[in-house]
């Protein structure tokens, strides 16, 4: 995942602030844990080579999730970060499942390189 010299942009919302984002670019209906909006796709992809993307991840979704999973909200909201950013380098766990499976392995391989 080499990528020297990008950006990417992090919007952190709550709740009500990610539904409308989930509604209007994925066509899910409520809140969701993040959104990645890669630039390096689509017709203005050269447009600025260095620009990866944009995460947003919801706060109040992490925590419940963090909750849920019995582990602290700064665990769940670095994972949900890892996430979004493979979504920026074309990684997609909906395509297939073995996709979705290489996503699994490289988010494990991140968050022990973060550990260690």
């Amino acid at each position: 995942m080499a990528s020297p010299d990008a950006e990417l942009s992090l919007l952190v919302l709550d709740d009500d602030g990610i539904a409308p984002m989930n509604r209007q670019y994925l066509g899910r209906n409520g809140p969701t844990n993040v959104i990645a909006f890669p630039m390096q796709e689509g017709d203005f992809s050269a447009m600025n080579p260095h620009l990866l993307g944009d995460v947003v991840i919801s706060v109040e979704t992490c925590q419940r999730e963090a909750e849920a999973a019995g582990m602290g909200f700064d665990r769940r909201f670095t994972e949900l970060l890892i996430h979004g950013i493979l979504h920026l380098f074309g990684y997609d766990h909906e395509k297939s499942s073995a996709e979705a499976d290489r996503m699994f392995r490289k988010t494990e391989d991140l968050l022990a390189q973060l550990d260690a």
